[in-house]
């Protein structure tokens, strides 16, 4: 699964702004039972852990100079459940680029 975000800011801010993004994610899925770790391997790329009922998922975002290209990689047993992760996700996404 791949979507990006575009953004009018400049990297620093996006990054700023992305320290917070595991924490609102997390707070975005529904039933409070999710966990959301991240880990900065560069500096324009968090990698994104998400464990939920059981599964796990894991993914990448990289800021680009108009947009934030998201990245994860779902397990088969995750696919019907993929427009939810990437509604929350981008929702939440949107919402610290804006």
């Amino acid at each position: 699964m791949q979507f990006t975000v575009p953004h009018h800011l400049g990297r620093e801010e996006v990054r700023r702004r992305m320290q917070g993004l595991p924490g609102e994610i997390q707070r975005h899925i529904p039933g409070g039972m999710a966990q959301v770790t991240s880990d900065w391997p560069s500096e324009d790329r968090m990698d994104m852990a998400i464990g939920a009922m059981g599964q796990s998922l894991s993914g990448h975002l990289d800021i680009e100079d108009a947009q934030v290209v998201y990245t994860f990689d779902l397990p088969p047993s995750l696919g019907f459940i993929e427009p939810m992760i990437r509604g929350a996700v981008e929702k939440v996404g949107r919402k610290m680029l804006t």
